[in-house]
């Protein structure tokens, strides 16, 4: 199992992300059992058989860079968590999808980072959000999360709006006149 990082913590992961192998057909993968996050294939082609499952709270969709977010917009009430895959660390479709689960459709569930998910990426992630981060099983020792999450911090105040925070810190912050007005 894998670590993830949720609610400011390193935590062990209760999940299985499912990867269809080349020649898996996605109306008749086998799932495995326990907590699965299934690609969003499967989920199409299977829904019905699945919604139960997504309802129950032991089954997730994730989806890749190029996949478009509003084919989940029915289901998001029903789906207790939604991945989003980054196949490579200059991938950042990853962070508009999230954006736009957030913000656009308005999803409240759990939304999870996975595949090459880097500590450099970690704030941005958050930023965009993402409530969870995935990196890839074994790429960091539990002390490099942990430095990791500490590092999370060194930016108490950003600038810029994003998901976490709307407003842009000069929105935030009261401003003082410049000049005294002349009496």
């Amino acid at each position: 199992m894998s670590d993830i990082i949720k609610n400011g913590r390193v935590h062990v992961d209760e999940w299985t992300v499912l990867r269809l192998a080349e020649g898996d057909e996605a109306a008749t993968i086998v799932l495995p059992a326990g907590r699965v996050i299934v690609p969003l294939a499967v989920w199409q082609a299977r829904r019905e058989e699945l919604l139960p499952k997504a309802e129950a709270g032991v089954l997730g969709v994730w989806l890749a860079g190029n996949e478009d977010p509003t084919e989940l917009a029915g289901d998001l009430s029903a789906l207790p968590l939604i991945a989003v895959d980054f196949p490579k660390f200059a991938d950042g479709r990853g962070y508009s999808i999230a954006t736009l689960l957030r913000t656009r459709l308005g999803y409240g569930g759990e939304l999870r980072a996975i595949g090459n998910v880097l500590r450099d990426q970690f704030f941005f992630l958050l930023r965009c959000g993402f409530s969870v981060l995935q990196p890839q099983e074994d790429k960091y020792t539990p002390a490099q999360l942990e430095a990791a999450l500490a590092s999370l911090i060194d930016f108490t105040e950003p600038y810029q709006g994003a998901v976490d925070r709307p407003e842009p810190l000069f929105r935030r912050q009261p401003r003082r006149p410049l000049h005294k007005e002349a009496a």
